[in-house]
């Protein structure tokens, strides 16, 4: 490991606005002052101080949509969820470098969400270029499947949203048949090239580093909003 991501690795556990866990067999999270917190259900008291709406971006990566969308809508609250620490080092140090206070970031992995959310805790959740998992035998990773919609139905709102951004047109076709499947999921919009016309919505605007370079090798953007 390099000295650069070692570094990256110490300082994350000082940061304020991360919540980690360490031990997949023990939930429990630590934060900045590496004390012990249970944080499910007290987000907005315990961390952001609010009551505004919680929304959920997972697979994070550096946190650009968490941080675009921050800066988008001071009146919401964003957690970005990881499990590369080296990742959530760069969106929880540029969220602190530009004042942001309804930015967080989780460092653990996804199937673990339900452990530290609560029934309606949180508004959206959006999926920003997920690893496709593109192998039949590993479908149930892929983060729109119907093992996943399960876990976000315990921790959304009725009616909360969805939004999948992607390049990958088998993710694109695999979430539609999902939904199609599923009788309680809707789809509010679907577009398989959005650059193609005006923007549906202003938040799509946000382009992480790998969308960036998915248009720069001419790949197409897809997108899909529903609710769950």
């Amino acid at each position: 490991m390099g000295k650069n991501k070692l570094k990256k690795f110490s300082e994350i556990l000082s940061l304020s606005n991360v919540f980690e866990n360490f031990n997949p067999e023990d939930s429990y999270l630590t934060n900045g002052e590496n004390e012990r917190v249970e944080i499910k259900g007290k987000w907005k008291s315990d961390f952001f101080k609010n009551e505004n709406p919680i929304v959920l971006e997972l697979a994070c990566g550096r946190g650009e949509y968490s941080i675009g969308l921050a800066e988008m809508y001071p009146d919401k609250n964003f957690i970005g969820l990881d499990i590369k620490g080296a990742r959530i080092w760069k969106g929880a140090k540029q969220a602190i470098d530009k004042g942001l206070g309804n930015v967080a970031f989780l460092r653990t992995r996804i199937e673990l969400i339900t452990d530290y959310f609560a029934q309606d805790e949180i508004d959206e959740i959006w999926i920003i270029f997920p690893d496709p998992f593109l192998k039949r035998s590993k479908s149930n990773r892929r983060l729109t499947s119907a093992a996943f919609l399960k876990k976000y139905r315990q921790i959304l709102k009725p009616d909360g949203l969805v939004h999948l951004k992607t390049d990958s047109p088998p993710l694109y076709e695999f979430t539609l048949e999902t939904i199609g499947e599923d009788d309680k999921c809707v789809i509010n919009y679907q577009n398989d090239d959005i650059y193609a016309s005006e923007l549906a919505y202003k938040e799509l605007i946000i382009k992480t580093y790998y969308e960036k370079s998915h248009l720069e090798d001419g790949r197409l953007i897809k997108y899909i909003q529903y609710t769950i």
